[in-house]
């Protein structure tokens, strides 16, 4: 699957900055969007407000978890049928399998050089 709107959730300020620039390397046309919070991404989907073709979602949030959000989501019939990739330092495979089991589409762990991922993201993104 090949996206061009996209919805980042994720509260580093500093992740949004790089996640935001990798994407434009890779393609001046897509949409981007990125929220600090999993409660107000829940709250501006569920009402339309924003509308992407997939998610990608930081797992370490205070106040809703990205967990949280994912099994939310997934119980949304309006919301579950968007795609959410997990885009979190973690590389636990535990982490990994239990967001597998939520519904998460798929899991990247954070990248420390920004190459890798502009790498990671070429695939995903026109």
């Amino acid at each position: 699957m090949i996206f061009s709107n996209i919805l980042l959730i994720d509260d580093d300020e500093d992740d949004q900055e790089i996640f935001q620039s990798a994407v434009q390397q890779i393609s001046t046309s897509v949409q981007y969007k990125y929220l600090n919070s999993a409660r107000e991404a829940l709250q501006k989907l569920s009402s339309g407000e924003v509308s992407p073709e997939v998610i990608f979602l930081d797992l370490n949030m205070p106040l809703m978890s990205g967990q949280e959000f994912l099994g939310q989501i997934k119980q949304n019939e309006l919301l579950s049928t968007i795609p959410v990739i997990i885009f979190s330092t973690s590389s636990d495979p535990t982490t990994k399998e239990l967001t597998k089991h939520l519904g998460a589409h798929d899991f990247i762990t954070k990248p420390s050089d920004f190459d890798q991922l502009v790498d990671l993201l070429k695939p995903l993104i026109r």
